[in-house]
C-alpha cells in the first residue's frame, strides 16, 4: 500500500475521532444543564418529600446535594445511601443511580443507568427511588 494512501487514511481517523470529541463534549454540556435543571427542579424536591415520609415513618434519612447530585443519606449508617448522578463517559449522557448499603462487615454497592434527565419524569424517578429504598426499610 502506498505511503500516501495510509497517510490520508489516519489524517482521516484523527479528523474523525477529534469531530466525534467535540461532539461528544457538546452532548455532555447539554446534559450537564439538563441534569442541573432536573436536579434542581425534579429531583431534590422529590428526595426532600421522601425524606419527611421516611423522618414520619421513623427512618432517619438525610438530604444532601454535593456538586452535580442529590444523596438520600441514612443517618444511622454512613454507609447507607441512594444517589444520583450525571455519567457523561459515553455516547449518550444519563443519570446514574448509586446506592451503598452496609450488611454487617460488608458494603453492598450497586449503579444502573436510569435515563436521559431531559427526559425524565417524577413518577419514572419516584418509581425507582422506591425500588431501590426498599432494603433500607424492609429491616
Amino acid at each position: 500500500m502506498e505511503i500516501s494512501a495510509v497517510r490520508q487514511q489516519v489524517q482521516a481517523t484523527i479528523e474523525r475521532a477529534k469531530r466525534r470529541a467535540v461532539e461528544r463534549r457538546a452532548r455532555g454540556d447539554e446534559a450537564g444543564r439538563a441534569c442541573d435543571q432536573f436536579l434542581a427542579t425534579t429531583a431534590t424536591p422529590l428526595f426532600r418529600q421522601i425524606v419527611n415520609v421516611l423522618r414520619t415513618e421513623t427512618y432517619p434519612f438525610t438530604v444532601t446535594t454535593p456538586g452535580g447530585s442529590v444523596r438520600l443519606a441514612s443517618d444511622r449508617h454512613g454507609e447507607d445511601f441512594i444517589e444520583l448522578v450525571l455519567d457523561t463517559s459515553g455516547d449518550r449522557p444519563q443519570i446514574i443511580l448509586h446506592s451503598s448499603r452496609a450488611r454487617g462487615r460488608r458494603i453492598v454497592e450497586s449503579e444502573r443507568a436510569i435515563g436521559d434527565p431531559a427526559a425524565m419524569t417524577e413518577e419514572e424517578l419516584l418509581a425507582v427511588i422506591l425500588e431501590e429504598l426498599e432494603p433500607f426499610v424492609d429491616r
